[in-house]
């Protein structure tokens, strides 16, 4: 078993092309000892955004705090604390803060080669 605090993992700047004012926390990934899944925790500052982008695993998304827009190109969402959602494999996905001081959710995805950075790979 393994048991810390989110506020005890590294943040690090989301440092993809057309990010903006987005942080990552790696909670959970194979450098602890997971091998299915990888759960990380994004803050998106105001005014912040990850543009649309796909890839060909799922996510599974909690939103804790703040609110925010999630679309998927054709359909834009709102998010508020408490509401979750599922991402398909290869659907276009994008978030957006453009009123709250942040918005922060929880992101699930499973353990795959391309999923994972080298320095969460363990």
């Amino acid at each position: 078993m393994f048991v810390s605090h989110y506020r005890d993992v590294e943040e690090k700047d989301v440092t993809i092309e057309g990010v903006k004012n987005t942080t990552i926390r790696w909670l959970v990934s194979p450098k602890i000892g997971a091998k299915n899944f990888a759960m990380r925790y994004f803050v998106i500052k105001k005014g912040g955004k990850i543009p649309i982008h796909q890839h060909d695993w799922e996510h599974e998304i909690f939103i804790v705090k703040g609110e925010g827009y999630i679309t998927n190109g054709r359909k834009t969402i709102k998010a508020i604390p408490g509401s979750f959602l599922y991402v398909p494999p290869n659907e276009p996905h994008g978030y957006e803060n453009p009123d709250s001081e942040t918005f922060e959710f929880l992101c699930i995805i499973p353990v795959k080669e391309e999923s994972i950075p080298p320095e969460e790979k363990g």
